[in-house]
């Protein structure tokens, strides 16, 4: 797929999306403007819809574009899941039925995001009950994420709840897609296989796309990240 196709799937599903979302209680984002020297091997993702990082495109990050369009940076407790969780335990096929540009089922889809998972292995929520966003912006995953059935709704319901990004080994091929395509949320990959082991939903992390690292302030430990354009470009 090429980048005007990426562009063009973007603006299919704007009228799919809700341009309000929720603010996750614990977040916080840091957003430097700067001067982005070209290079060929810079490749600019769409604009991501949510009203945080509206009118700031994101720039993939290369070894050799040092100085991204704009630096933003993630702070907050993150979620950890393991390997391949699959899209219906990100957001159950019946309700598939919700439209997410109306603002109303837009919220409802938040509440639900995550509802899948196995309490047996999964006991703390996602989304807490009654509340309507997650306490987590970063969810930290294995590998193969978002497997299994190709919906929208998946990446949609998880920027619904609040949630900026996703840090995984890897991700199921049409779910990177649809994450870039409706702009909800950062699908990131790990260089570390095995991150996941090592972090415990609630740890405090700081996820730094210009530096392509993520930070567990918790454990003490960082861990290096794939530049965004490299995801990308595999992905199409």
């Amino acid at each position: 797929m090429t980048m005007a196709a990426m562009a063009a799937a973007a603006t299919t599903t704007k009228a799919f999306l809700s341009p309000a979302r929720p603010q996750p209680t614990s977040l916080a984002i840091s957003s430097v403007s700067s001067t982005l020297k070209p290079s060929s091997r810079s490749y600019p993702l769409p604009i991501l819809k949510s009203p945080l990082r509206s009118r700031s495109k994101l720039s993939a990050i290369s070894a050799s574009a040092a100085t991204p369009s704009s630096i933003t940076t993630f702070h907050g407790p993150c979620f950890v899941v393991g390997d391949n969780i699959d899209t219906d335990q990100i957001i159950p096929a019946e309700h598939l039925t919700l439209v997410p540009s109306k603002p109303d089922e837009y919220r409802k889809l938040g509440t639900l995001a995550l509802v899948g998972l196995p309490t047996d292995l999964y006991p703390t929520p996602f989304v807490p009950p009654d509340s309507p966003s997650t306490p987590y912006p970063i969810i930290i995953a294995g590998a193969n994420f978002g497997c299994g059935s190709s919906r929208e709704h998946a990446p949609v319901a998880l920027g619904a709840a609040g949630a900026r990004a996703v840090v995984a080994e890897s991700y199921a091929r049409i779910f990177f897609r649809n994450s870039v395509a409706t702009g909800e949320i950062y699908p990131v990959e790990t260089e570390t296989v095995g991150m996941f082991r090592e972090c415990t939903t609630g740890d405090v992390v700081t996820l730094d796309l210009a530096g392509s690292r993520l930070i567990n302030h918790t454990t003490g430990k960082e861990y290096k990240l794939k530049p965004i354009g490299d995801a990308e470009l595999k992905a199409v």
